[in-house]
């Protein structure tokens, strides 16, 4: 790839500082390996990798290694919905039982005490569209979260269906949404914010409008027309070799393997397309997706989202312009809370001394396994960072990178 810094404004030997701060991670066994690409005013102006792809076998980190994006598709499903209600398909705050008759006898809502001694009232409002864009619909993510080392917040989870059903592909998305139209609420729609299975049900509410799976409508919609070659719900076979091995850090063990890329369920087609986790893909298939958000919709001629699309999903949804630190419950390693806001898909810093970060207008999101993108339309920046390590809170790479990102820039 031609590294150009005409006309960028950033200082090549500071960028270069992020070589070896990510490579002595890898040296100390702290990660398997990574990848950044960092573009200004549209260029390439930084790419770097190191470490190796599949530790077992020896196998370098290649320029088309493939990884798993997991919360990174949130973003790709949230496009895909708005996508839809840009073609007049549902305003957002319609609600949701209008396409889901499951949701229509509406939810209950947990007000408090444990196990048998729950209590509930009746949701105020059903859960609309922007409800489960922006985190604030009231469902949670059940138990599906401890096994990444999150703590419980939720005292509903015993209401919720074993996911392992759904994600092992033996059931179909359409069983979940029967579900989860059973399952009380955390708390009254729109009132809080905590990570949950919104993104998956919004890719749900993808295939029941456009009447097309999800798998069918991303490719159709978003990576032919963006040229994104490598990414998809699995692995094909004559790019198998290509899959990264996935990490988990043990608290006494260090780094244990996750999933072996030769055994590995991505290597199969899903029955259920996870709108929330499901995708893989590389590098440069995410940075032209990124590269399509800074330009307002649009890359290489063709428009995905119109620009007003895009900043409104770009901007503050939560309540009173709340901060995340106010509004989330159990709030997920994905995003900080401290100055950041959220919207339809992404989290975004709305007070950059609060959040303590150079950046004052980006929006961005992460992964499971540590990956993370983050788009800056006021300093005309996006990067992407790929690595395959559980769980995303194993270490504080995502801020400590874009600090050196930001302390590049001399304009």
């Amino acid at each position: 790839m031609k590294i150009d810094f005409k006309g960028a404004g950033m200082d090549a030997a500071r960028l270069d500082r992020i070589r070896p701060f990510l490579d002595r991670y890898v040296e100390e066994g702290r990660l398997p390996c990574w990848q950044v690409a960092v573009h200004r005013h549209g260029h390439p102006v930084w790419r770097g990798q190191g470490g190796l792809m599949d530790v077992a076998r020896g196998r370098p980190v290649a320029d088309d290694t493939i990884f798993r994006i997991y919360s990174m598709t949130k973003p790709v499903t949230s496009v895909a919905l708005m996508s839809l209600f840009e073609q007049g398909r549902f305003q957002l705050d319609d609600p949701v039982a209008k396409v889901f008759p499951e949701w229509a006898g509406g939810h209950r809502v947990w007000t408090g005490g444990e196990g048998e001694a729950m209590t509930f009232e009746p949701a105020r409002r059903p859960i609309s569209f922007r409800d489960l864009l922006s985190h604030t619909s009231g469902l949670t993510y059940g138990k599906a979260l401890a096994d990444l080392g999150v703590p419980p917040e939720n005292p509903t989870e015993a209401f919720y269906p074993d996911l392992r059903e759904y994600t092992d592909r033996s059931k179909s998305l359409d069983g979940l949404i029967s579900a989860l139209g059973q399952v009380p609420l955390r708390f009254q729609p729109g009132e809080r914010w905590m990570y949950s299975l919104a993104s998956d049900v919004c890719g749900a509410l993808v295939e029941r409008i456009s009447g097309q799976s999800l798998a069918e409508y991303f490719d159709e919609t978003i990576f032919k027309p963006l040229g994104m070659r490598d990414t998809a719900f699995h692995v094909a076979a004559d790019k198998a070799d290509r899959l990264a091995a996935n990490y988990y850090r043990h608290p006494k063990k260090g780094m244990v393997l996750a999933d072996d890329p030769a055994t590995s369920t991505y290597l199969a087609p899903p029955v259920f397309d996870s709108g929330g986790g499901g995708l893989v893909g590389t590098i440069d298939d995410y940075v032209r997706f990124a590269e399509m958000l800074r330009r307002g919709g649009e890359l290489d001629g063709r428009r995905i989202l119109g620009p007003r699309t895009l900043e409104l999903m770009t901007g503050n949804h939560l309540k009173g312009g709340r901060t995340l630190e106010e509004m989330a419950i159990g709030l997920f390693s994905e995003a900080s809370s401290a100055g950041a806001g959220f919207g339809l898909g992404f989290a975004m810093t709305i007070d950059p001394v609060a959040a303590g970060t150079p950046a004052t207008a980006d929006f961005y999101w992460g992964g499971a396994a540590s990956t993370y993108f983050w788009v800056d339309p006021a300093d005309d920046i996006t990067v992407v960072f790929m690595t395959q390590l559980m769980p995303s809170s194993a270490y504080d790479l995502r801020r400590q990178l874009k600090s050196l990102v930001y302390a590049a820039i001399e304009d």
